[in-house]
């Protein structure tokens, strides 16, 4: 239960830490001024760095989540979009193979059964005695 806990303030934490925002920036880089650890002309570069900072720590835990997510996927053997379609084009070619294969076939008899018609035709017919 105590992992549970602190899991869960390391998590708070760094959550506070990727959403902030302008205002909550501003406020913590006045903070900083008051108390002489910033000079009053370094207040909006170190607020563009505190949210810049955030904005990246965002994007690197949302890159993290989605690459947790994939591997959770793939060892419980869940198909992906990306396994959907490959699949899906693959019975689109062998569904368009197979209909050409079954036209060529049906080519083939009409052909074979004209040829037999014109042959039948041609030829003399028997005489009569």
């Amino acid at each position: 239960m105590v992992q549970n806990d602190m899991l869960k303030r390391y998590l708070d934490a760094g959550m506070a830490f990727t959403q902030m925002t302008q205002t909550k920036a501003e406020k913590i880089v006045k903070d900083l001024v008051r108390a002489g650890e910033i000079r009053r002309d370094q207040t909006q570069e170190r607020v563009d760095d505190l949210v810049e900072k955030s904005r990246k720590n965002t994007e690197a835990m949302l890159d993290l989540v989605r690459t947790e997510i994939a591997a959770q996927l793939g060892l419980l053997g869940i198909a992906t979009k990306a396994d959907v379609a490959r699949l899906e084009a693959k019975i689109a070619a062998m569904s368009s193979s197979r209909a050409g294969a079954g036209k060529k076939a049906t080519t083939a008899k009409k052909a074979t059964t004209a040829r037999k018609a014109t042959t039948a035709k041609k030829a003399p017919a028997a005489k009569k005695a």
